[in-house]
């Protein structure tokens, strides 16, 4: 479970976007920042999650475009839900990636992330920003970042473990769930779920968890 928590820390850890820099130096930088933060406050998050929110709140999320991929997730059954279904859908599944990735922060333990050359054009609408988490019990993680480059700067959409998109993973595990209770039912569970004092596991952490 180690293995799972500390490559969803490393998910997440992305930047602050502006237009004259790469998404990939925006990332390093970005990584740079929150391992201080997370060295320097992490007593105060152990005891006081809200402050951990916070400092995803204004690192983190407003950097990933958590509609775009509620869109993608949900497929045709985003087509035919109401605008108040898709809200809903789209807050629980935020939320429901924080508090994973929350729990994720509070296991880091000095493990080295790696960015891969990384190129871009002028006209590129879309870039892939590749890394690997360095781990002293085993082989390197790979971990790539989707972005595309909208009028707000340049937003993740998705992002792959070992080759295994976090789009489609929840997209084939939704899929069967709403078969069996419909969108609002799931917005229900995600509801119920994201209350627990800790999250569902992750669709297809036990792929990630079996790297040796």
């Amino acid at each position: 479970m180690k293995k799972i928590f500390f490559v969803w820390m490393w998910i997440f850890m992305l930047p602050v976007f502006a237009a004259d820099v790469t998404p990939d130096q925006l990332a390093r930088e970005t990584t740079d920042k929150i391992v201080a933060l997370l060295k320097t406050n992490k007593n105060a998050y152990v005891k006081d999650n809200s402050k951990l929110y916070a400092m995803v709140d204004e690192h983190v999320l407003p950097h990933f475009d958590f509609r775009a991929m509620s869109r993608t997730v949900l497929g045709r059954n985003w087509r035919e839900a109401s605008e108040e279904q898709r809200a809903r859908f789209t807050t629980e599944f935020r939320n429901l990636l924080v508090r994973t990735y929350a729990t994720a922060l509070l296991k880091y333990n000095d493990e080295k992330i790696v960015y891969l050359p990384f190129k871009l054009t002028p006209d590129d609408r879309t870039a892939l920003v590749k890394s690997e988490v360095r781990r002293s019990d085993g082989p390197p993680i790979a971990i790539n970042y989707s972005f595309y480059n909208t009028s707000n700067g340049w937003k993740v959409y998705d992002i792959s473990v070992e080759g295994a998109s976090l789009v489609t993973t929840y997209q084939s595990t939704y899929a069967s769930r709403m078969q069996k209770e419909g969108l609002d039912g799931l917005i229900k569970t995600l509801a119920q779920e994201n209350k627990a004092p800790t999250p569902k596991p992750i669709p297809g952490a036990a792929k990630v968890d079996s790297v040796k």
